[in-house]
């Protein structure tokens, strides 16, 4: 049987607590993975201005998929205000490490399912965010860059409604979008929709206010469509979608959006599941792909024992699902649900459960469920 080898990045704030509480579901479960562990973060940022050391790099590249816990970031005064005093004033730029992680390993599809944990399985939808373009691809100026000029003068002239004295007085942001990355995404998008079974996928976007930017992702994204004739494609409003989200989450397959859109939908989307603690993701490039809990390093939750699990245990499950354990990861999905639902909740969820009692139900749940699935399906047995 071949063996995976599944590098551990716990991270800082609340990411080493919920790392720590779903590792032993590793061993317990009995699958052909090594961990490995490496440092991310901000307390390598602090120790040598570099929140991803190269040696983090080399683990990653050697294995074939990661698991990250949480990682803390702060804008770059701050950041540079925590460094030694010898590595001030050189130069040294926080980056986040979630970014470089993105850009560095091509990881341009963010997966972010959305499922009724707490309820009745009402909705199950998938919100899947361009992570490498978009409003967030960096052309971000806190002044307007000379070769703009040209292009505000000629909107002043033709009576924009915005008034300055100079280009100190107005920055800018860009919205990049490219016909790779756009066929890429959709594609995925279409091809994730397939393989889950949802029948529709909705392209969320401005295209009546960003026009042109618009109608360029609507020709691709009908291009692509046209190779998906049995999954009904459609565009809406990025605003029209979070409305529906709320009233009507039930009408949603696949939602794809460039980076910001995806973004705010995304986090919407874990409100719609009842909050963050129950959030998971995966980053997915062709060659390499990790997996995160999305709540952040929460500082205010760290040392209490009280941060809720369940998203880092569902992003585990995604992971498994990637490397191939389907079964056991459809386990742990339904152990989530079953804890979350009858057994016991953490503060987050209004419950009074540690984050080791919720991991300790999660874990003998996600074994009995294996157990059971193994029982009606035998090895060699039909499924």
């Amino acid at each position: 049987m071949t063996r995976h080898r599944v590098c551990v990045l716990p991270g800082d704030g609340i990411g080493p607590q919920v790392t720590d509480a779903v590792l032993p579901l590793f061993d317990a479960l009995q699958l052909p993975i090594d961990l490995t562990f490496a440092e991310i973060g901000w307390e390598c940022w602090r120790r040598d201005g570099d929140p991803v050391p190269s040696r983090t790099w080399a683990q990653i590249a050697a294995a074939d998929a990661t698991l990250l816990g949480a990682i803390t970031s702060q804008p770059l005064h701050e950041a540079e205000a925590q460094l030694p005093e010898h590595l001030r004033g050189q130069g040294l730029n926080y980056v986040s490490p979630v970014i470089q992680l993105r850009q560095q390993l091509g990881l341009y599809a963010n997966v972010r399912p959305v499922t009724d944990v707490l309820g009745d399985d009402r909705f199950c939808f998938t919100v899947i965010r361009e992570n490498t373009e978009g409003l967030y691809a960096g052309l971000d100026y806190g002044r307007v860059p000379a070769e703009l000029e040209p292009l505000l003068q000629q909107r002043e002239l033709h009576g924009a409604p915005w008034t300055r004295n100079g280009p100190d007085d107005a920055c800018v942001a860009l919205r990049l979008q490219t016909r790779n990355g756009l066929t890429r995404l959709f594609h995925f998008a279409f091809e994730h929709a397939r393989q889950q079974g949802f029948d529709r996928v909705t392209l969320a976007d401005k295209p009546n206010v960003l026009r042109h930017s618009g109608a360029f992702a609507k020709g691709i994204f009908d291009e692509v469509a046209l190779h998906y004739p049995g999954i009904a494609a459609n565009i809406d409003n990025v605003d029209a979608v979070a409305l529906w989200m709320i009233r009507r989450p039930e009408r949603f397959g696949v939602v794809v959006a460039e980076n910001m859109f995806g973004d705010i939908l995304s986090d919407l989307g874990a409100g719609v599941m009842g909050g963050l603690g129950l959030a998971p993701s995966a980053n997915f490039g062709s060659k390499a792909a990790y997996f995160e809990p999305v709540h952040g390093s929460a500082p205010s939750y760290v040392g209490r024992n009280v941060a809720n699990p369940s998203a880092m245990f569902l992003s585990v499950a995604l992971l498994l699902d990637h490397l191939g354990y389907s079964d056991q990861a459809h386990a742990l999905q339904r152990a989530v649900t079953q804890v979350a639902r009858r057994v016991c909740q953490t503060p987050d969820l209004g419950g009074t459960a540690t984050t080791g009692q919720v991991a300790s139900a999660i874990i003998e749940r996600s074994l009995a469920n294996s157990l059971a699935s193994r029982t009606l399906h035998p090895v060699g047995s039909p499924s």
